[in-house]
């Protein structure tokens, strides 16, 4: 018997390989002859990057400016001619000081610098993983660091962070790195929402970053004057709004194409190759709801899964079951502890115990 373990990770608790490594240890104490094959998996949010690395890419450390201009050690991961880059990794909500958000001031700064350091590592590839932003300042800073000058009416640069594109009056980018011309970018990412309006990333999106109600105001008046400088449809485009408006800086500075982020990882840990032959698959993440079936991990695997007519289990701290009825099974971890914190805290015996409920069920399917 061939099972393939393939969860997210269980954030703010438990990374992608531990949880892998907890199920099957639950599922060899019953099954002690079962083939495992263990992938880590993101889904291009936060925790993408060391499921990348998992399947073979190298990760290298950059020292880069985080989202308020506070040093940051990030690391971006090289196979070959391509680079991941997790902007979670440079301008992510992790990487506020003190975890206080700073939505106005917030800059994508640190990402663009990590695309100079897979442009100095030789990528002719990029994939940008932008999940987990703290940004709502349309990729602006990510430009500036990539040499372009943003300016105000009196010829000065202007501030880093959303709040400062309102005053904006140029954008020149004349000394723009050149290697950019000679490289492809994928935006991985899920999120279809365009750059402006009710749907874009001032009024869906900035509220998670810690934007007020006049703050938002502020960031859809500003994201709508910095999208009339740079001209076209971009601001349209589906997944602009990804990453505070970052999806549109790729779209018309970067010529980037858009792919469904978990399909994107899927690909590049060769899911599809190392699950051929399994008679199941055990995915999960920390919480399974309405928001997962939107693109999350378990959902992207299951959907392959369905494709190859193999039976998938799903393991998470929680679920919302009502939409999990295409799992072969639902295992969560507050159905053996009630105590969130603990299930948190210290999730390994839960999950080895999930691991071996699973096996029990499929040793009783096999009689």
């Amino acid at each position: 018997m061939k099972i393939v373990i393939a969860p997210d990770s269980f954030k703010g608790s438990a990374s992608s390989s531990d949880i892998a490594t907890w199920i099957e240890a639950g599922i060899h104490s019953i099954i002690p002859t079962c083939e495992i094959v263990k992938i880590a998996i993101g889904d291009g949010g936060e925790g993408s990057l060391d499921a990348i690395v998992d399947s073979g890419f190298t990760a290298f450390t950059c020292e880069v400016l985080g989202p308020l201009g506070n040093p940051v050690s990030a690391q971006i991961a090289i196979k070959g001619e391509t680079a991941f880059i997790e902007m979670a990794q440079a301008s992510g909500l992790s990487q506020l000081p003190g975890g206080v958000k700073s939505a106005l001031a917030a800059s994508s700064f640190g990402t663009g610098q990590l695309i100079l350091h897979a442009l100095d590592k030789g990528a002719r590839r990029i994939i940008l993983a932008v999940g987990g932003s703290a940004t709502t300042d349309a990729g602006a800073g990510a430009l500036q660091a990539l040499g372009a000058r943003l300016t105000d009416g009196n010829g000065n640069e202007i501030a880093r962070g959303g709040g400062a594109l309102i005053d904006c009056e140029s954008i020149d980018i004349t000394h723009l790195d050149t290697r950019l011309a000679d490289v492809s970018f994928i935006l991985a990412s899920d999120v279809q929402n365009p750059l402006l309006g009710s749907q874009g990333a001032a009024h869906v999106f900035s509220p998670q970053k810690g934007a007020s109600p006049e703050q938002v105001k502020l960031f859809e008046k500003s994201l709508t004057h910095f999208a009339s400088l740079v001209g076209g449809d971009c601001a349209d485009r589906a997944g602009a709004g990804a990453a505070g408006g970052l999806g549109f800086m790729a779209y018309a500075f970067l010529r980037a194409t858009a792919a469904s982020g978990i399909d994107v990882i899927l690909d590049l840990v060769d899911f599809d190759a190392r699950s051929i032959g399994a008679n199941y698959i055990i995915t999960g993440e920390g919480r399974f709801d309405s928001q997962s079936i939107k693109g999350k991990a378990p959902w992207g695997i299951l959907q392959r899964a369905q494709r190859d007519g193999v039976p998938t289990f799903l393991v998470c701290g929680d679920a919302d079951t009502q939409h999990g009825s295409a799992f072969a099974g639902i295992y969560t971890l507050t159905s053996l502890e009630s105590d969130i914190n603990k299930c948190i805290n210290n999730p390994a015996p839960l999950v080895k115990e999930l691991g071996s409920s699973i096996a029990h069920l499929v040793e009783e399917l096999r009689l």
